[in-house]
């Protein structure tokens, strides 16, 4: 029996295949979705094998797994969050704010979650689950959890950005600088989806999976993974405080408006121009951000 992991990235890669337009007999490449995901290889190979036994895809020996049906075919498998899933999002950023606020231990286990925050097992299993994947707790042996460490005062936010200004803008300068088409129109798509939607109706955490994954991308493309290590690590560290100060939403038009000029100039292939644009860029949010924070 599928895991509640494993059948959500399920129905996220079906909709990633009808998002990206992918074809029957399309290659779909596990280290690409780990990378597009933001998870472990182990749980994408799993739902991978979901989808081959349920004749979504097919897989081939020293080759990988590849589409079996066009993408207008799987849209219709498309999986939206269910009541129940949405309903998580408030208790999800609940249990981030209590973190952010030292109020819940290091160290909790399961039915003491159940208890505090009045959810069914479930439901903590799943929260708890997205907060692992995301990177600040772990799941310890039996039935408990640990909280890591996450930046929690405004002067540790502020030297995060301004590392984030510092690391990210050198990788543009790094010999060898590559960011492949697909890669670059699929991030170009992406804002200009934020740009015709509503960004005011998006849930927080998925703002900040957007940005920080279209960050880890630019500063992926340098080729040096030590770059973009610094850079997960950091986001991971950053990520409760930027839910407390993402309440602000007048910046978001001007982000993404930002992120596709900065792609134009990347495209262009100046990379002198592109570091020094990424660093005004950071550095607008630094500002903005730290006086919420002050």
């Amino acid at each position: 029996m599928a895991s509640e992991l494993c059948k959500r990235l399920s129905a996220q890669i079906l909709n990633y295949i009808a998002d990206q337009k992918l074809e029957k007999g399309d290659h779909l490449s596990a280290s690409v979705l780990t990378e597009f995901f933001r998870v472990s290889r182990a749980p994408i190979e799993t739902a991978l094998r979901d989808l081959t036994s349920q004749g979504f895809m097919s897989y081939e020996k020293n080759r990988g797994f590849f589409i079996k049906k066009d993408w207008h075919d799987l849209a219709q498998h498309e999986v939206s969050p269910s009541v129940t899933e949405g309903a998580d999002d408030a208790f999800y950023l609940s249990i981030a704010s209590d973190r952010l606020d030292d109020t819940l231990p290091e160290k909790i286990t399961t039915n003491e979650l159940i208890r505090r925050y009045n959810l069914t097992r479930p439901q903590i299993v799943r929260i708890m689950t997205q907060i692992v994947q995301e990177g600040w707790g772990v799941r310890l042996p039996g039935h408990g959890w640990q909280f890591l460490p996450v930046l929690t005062n405004g002067i540790a936010y502020d030297q995060a950005y301004r590392f984030r200004a510092a690391v990210e803008s050198a990788a543009l300068l790094e010999p060898g600088y590559f960011l492949p088409s697909d890669v670059l129109c699929k991030l170009r798509q992406e804002q200009e989806d934020l740009l015709d939607g509503n960004l005011n109706d998006l849930p927080i955490a998925t703002l900040f999976a957007i940005n920080a994954g279209f960050h880890e991308s630019i500063t992926g493309a340098c080729g040096n993974p030590f770059f973009l290590d610094s850079l997960r690590r950091i986001n991971n560290l950053r990520r409760l405080l930027e839910y407390r100060v993402t309440v602000v939403r007048d910046r978001f038009e001007r982000q993404c408006k930002e992120h596709i000029e900065l792609l134009n100039i990347i495209e262009d292939g100046d990379f002198v121009t592109a570091s020094a644009f990424l660093r005004i860029h950071i550095g607008g949010a630094r500002r903005l951000k730290g006086g919420i924070l002050a």
